[in-house]
């Protein structure tokens, strides 16, 4: 239980540190509202519950040393970090936007916000280290795949929970946000942050 609540704690921190996730679920709050928003949060939790029983189950160890494989999914994610990043930062330049209407019907566009979040994490090898390199720290040498993937189950849990009330506070302000200057400013800020992170994972190797 004591390894577990540090865990949990160590968890919240990384959750709460901005990346691609944090600005893929903004992103898709801005352009349909909270119900786009919150699929692309749940997108993410998704991929981080695949990826940590992934780990859990030894795969993920199997995919890190298979170096073709590993490459693949490291420069498909960041080709896609690169067309959001680009696509949101044209949109920034042309700066025509519709009016704040919080896109409540259609599950394409459900389904386009659970798309999005869960193939900006999925191809993100930075989550999947983490699993690896982090969670056997806070596990005993004789720790059962239950055990582990409760551990990885939580994070993805915490992680969902935060991104939530992300979702719930850009829609409150969305009528605000959604100004032409500072959507603008919003558009270019994130997608600046994606092509940042498509970057780091370019040129991190690994």
């Amino acid at each position: 239980m004591t390894n577990y609540l540090q865990f949990l704690a160590f968890a919240v921190i990384v959750v709460l540190v901005p990346g691609p996730d944090f600005a893929v679920v903004t992103s898709n709050t801005m352009r349909a509202g909270r119900r786009r928003g919150w699929w692309a949060a749940v997108g993410v939790t998704t991929s981080n519950a695949v990826q940590g029983t992934a780990a859990a189950a030894g795969l993920g160890a199997v995919i890190v040393r298979s170096e073709p494989l590993f490459q693949t999914i490291r420069w498909c994610g960041v080709a896609y970090l690169l067309y959001l990043g680009t696509r949101a930062l044209l949109s920034a330049r042309r700066g025509d936007y519709p009016e704040a209407v919080d896109d409540a019907s259609g599950t394409g566009r459900a389904f386009a916000g659970w798309r999005q979040g869960f193939l900006s994490n999925i191809t993100n090898p930075k989550v999947l280290t983490f699993y690896l390199a982090v969670l056997p720290q806070f596990l005993s040498a004789r720790a059962s795949f239950g055990t582990a993937a409760a551990f990885a189950l939580s994070h993805a849990v915490l992680s969902l929970l935060y991104l939530s009330l992300l979702v719930a506070a850009m829609a409150r302000a969305r009528r605000v946000l959604a100004r032409r200057r500072v959507r603008r400013a919003l558009d270019a800020a994130t997608g600046t942050a994606m092509v940042g992170f498509g970057a780091r994972i370019a040129l991190s190797g690994r």
